[in-house]
């Protein structure tokens, strides 16, 4: 049986890294009672709050942390009809704190993501774990059998060619959950009691050319180098699916990322998902997504992108045309999306001018 971590106020005292430069995303439509087990992690850093559902209803934040926080209200007055690219009932209203951040990190994470404990007992501070591994960096081109090289106590491999072993730099930290598995609907029905109480000490770089289920509940990137691709595209209220927000920007982002020679790292840090999502409201949600994403892997498994697309922008607006083009086919939804992910991008470079015209070039700002 997992437990999380209950008393994490005693937790030592550690220098918050990248205090001024990172911030951390949550979309909630409750009270933030959850950041009290987190205060000794998160209250050192700036948080932006994006309010999902009713406007009118006043979300409490406890005291002493920095916050700002936006409503539906907020994002329509700021985008304008821009403000259709960002979904309304649905946590991929997220991306909207990802475009209004001016700090070069994010971190998100969901108000139902509690302080997870290491085998030993001891209170995991994720944001530390994944800050360790946005710093350090990857190496998609070549796979390392003792996983991320950079990490203490491990090392390169007897046949590692010394030519790569500089790596790349790190735009995604991909993070795990105890306790409730992020698992689709059907897998939530025949396994309604399964928990996942697997600790793996690892953090590995997922391989270029594959791609990966990317989950947004524990989850880290460089703004500067990948932020334009972290769109949680149309999902919710009004869409014909839902819960493959975080999935999308995921496979977005690692065709652009291995387009641009960039690196994502999966594993460590966990966190203790503490609640099961009804599965029925799933399954209504996903049916659709669950028959679409065996035509959605093989588009993004055989996308290539030109030599033309040296940011991350130019790269995500190619991205949306062969979406229509391609995707368009399977259902006309997909063609609202691609519209919409022109939409993100246009809106993004409005509140982002200095970063519209060349961010991220191989890897290179």
């Amino acid at each position: 049986m997992v437990e999380p971590a209950t008393d994490t106020k005693t937790a030592a005292k550690v220098v918050p890294l990248l205090k001024d430069e990172l911030d951390i995303v949550i979309p909630t439509i409750r009270n933030l009672d959850f950041l009290e087990m987190w205060r000794p992690f998160f209250e050192p850093y700036h948080l932006i709050i994006v309010q999902d559902g009713d406007p009118s209803r006043t979300i409490k934040v406890p005291e002493g942390f920095d916050y700002e926080l936006y409503n539906r209200n907020d994002i329509n007055k700021i985008l304008g009809p821009k403000a259709s690219c960002i979904s309304f009932k649905d946590s991929a209203c997220r991306c909207f704190g990802y475009m209004v951040s001016k700090k070069k990190y994010i971190f998100t994470i969901d108000d139902d993501c509690f302080v997870a404990k290491d085998p030993s007992g001891k209170a995991i501070n994720a944001l530390e774990q994944h800050i360790k591994n946005i710093l350090s960096p990857s190496t998609p081109f070549f796979f390392n059998t003792l996983y991320d090289p950079y990490r203490d106590g491990a090392d390169f491999v007897r046949g590692y060619p010394f030519s790569l072993r500089e790596g790349v730099p790190t735009a995604v930290s991909h993070g795990l959950w105890l306790n409730i598995p992020d698992y689709d609907a059907p897998t939530q029905l025949v396994k309604p009691l399964e928990r996942n109480t697997r600790y793996v000490d690892a953090v590995l770089t997922i391989p270029k050319g594959t791609l990966f289920p990317m989950c947004g509940m524990n989850l880290c990137f460089d703004r500067d180098l990948i932020g334009p691709a972290m769109y949680f595209g149309l999902m919710g209220d009004g869409q014909p699916i839902g819960r493959y927000d975080d999935m999308w920007a995921g496979w977005c982002t690692k065709v652009i990322c291995d387009h641009l020679g960039l690196g994502v790292k999966t594993g460590l840090p966990y966190i203790y998902h503490s609640k099961a999502s009804n599965p029925f409201v799933n399954l209504k949600k996903e049916y659709k997504g669950i028959f679409w994403q065996e035509e959605i892997i093989p588009f993004f498994q055989a996308a290539t992108l030109s030599k033309d697309c040296t940011t991350v922008q130019k790269c995500y607006i190619e991205l949306s045309k062969q979406v229509k083009e391609k995707l368009g086919k399977v259902d006309p939804y997909f063609d609202k999306l691609a519209d919409a992910m022109v939409t993100w991008i246009e809106a993004w470079d409005e509140l982002n001018p200095s970063g519209a015209s060349a961010k991220a070039t191989n890897g290179k700002a």
